[in-house]
């Protein structure tokens, strides 16, 4: 059976996936197919930098604000609507082009995982949940990191509904997230992918990007997204969006304005670190250095290049 041949394009946070994805869709009659596990939720469109209308460029943008806030959802879900909405690009002539930063829905979707059934129990996620509200996001991170430090390196800390999923998981089955992942590995992809990923020679020319991407946030409703969000929903994975959390403590008067903004850069920069910790494990994947492009046009050129000589 041929594969499907599809596009791919990673990286870290505020390193022009988004942009990039949009060109290589208008150069070679491609939709874009998000892979990012919190714009996938309705609302917070500035925390999550979800793609604006314009920035689109008229190009389709599939699996971005689509779930409801308050329900929970899996990469193994994500998988399967993916794979959907790709055989649907495909079956109009159109190149599927995977953009985003979750790297492990990006590996599950190409890598042809195929999920094994995860147990749930209510009276251990309930036992987990205080736990983290007594102790803390860092400290159930930790936890995590303990027992399943490869899985830990792919969640930031505030994405606690996870970690307590992966220890529930674990105090359930014996089992890590990583050895259920592993162990899931029997299907051969259906997918002949090419990946693209950005990075930067200077890391601080990335970690400059972050800081005023962080800036260009506030300016654009940061603060009234993330109040207006916590004030409508109930939510335990979505409202741990990087963006949204770090504002609490502003909200409650814990902390200033400042100390919160400073809290979210330094995590946001954190959270890159860990994206290109997983991505750099993908010998294949085309690297591409922004800081060595005397333009992002050039850069994107280059990308068109990679992809023709290699699909």
């Amino acid at each position: 059976m041929e594969k499907i041949k599809v596009l791919s394009v990673v990286g870290p946070t505020a390193s022009g996936k988004t942009a990039l994805g949009v060109y290589l869709a208008e150069q070679l009659n491609g939709e874009v197919v998000s892979c990012d596990s919190m714009q996938i939720y309705k609302g917070m469109d500035v925390a999550t930098a979800k793609p604006t209308v314009e920035e689109m460029h008229g190009i389709p943008h599939h699996l971005i604000d689509f779930v409801d806030p308050s329900d929970s959802y899996s990469v193994a879900r994500y998988v399967e609507d993916a794979q959907h909405v790709i055989d649907d690009i495909v079956s109009r002539g159109k190149l599927p082009i995977i953009v985003g930063g979750t790297g492990l829905y990006v590996d599950s979707l190409l890598g042809g995982i195929s999920f094994s059934d995860q147990p749930e129990n209510e009276g251990t996620r309930v036992k987990l949940t205080l736990e983290a509200e007594k102790f803390g996001n860092l400290y159930m991170h930790q936890r995590l990191t303990e027992i399943d430090p490869e899985y830990a390196k792919t969640l930031h800390p505030n994405n606690v509904g996870r970690v307590i999923r992966a220890i529930e998981i674990f105090e359930l089955t014996g089992k890590t997230m990583s050895q259920q992942l592993a162990e899931s590995k029997v299907i051969p992809s259906q997918y002949s992918a090419v990946t693209i990923g950005i990075d930067f020679n200077d890391r601080q020319a990335l970690y400059d990007r972050i800081n005023l991407r962080v800036d260009l946030m506030l300016e654009n409703g940061i603060l009234e997204e993330a109040k207006q969000f916590y004030s409508m929903h109930d939510a335990k994975t979505s409202a741990q969006a990087i963006g949204c959390k770090e504002f609490l403590a502003y909200f409650s008067g814990e902390k200033s304005l400042e100390e919160c903004v400073e809290h979210l850069k330094m995590q946001t920069r954190r959270y890159a670190k860990r994206q290109l910790t997983w991505f750099r494990r993908n010998a294949e994947t085309h690297w591409l250095y922004r800081d060595s492009f005397e333009s992002f046009e050039t850069l994107c050129k280059s990308a068109k290049n990679i992809a023709i000589e290699n699909l």
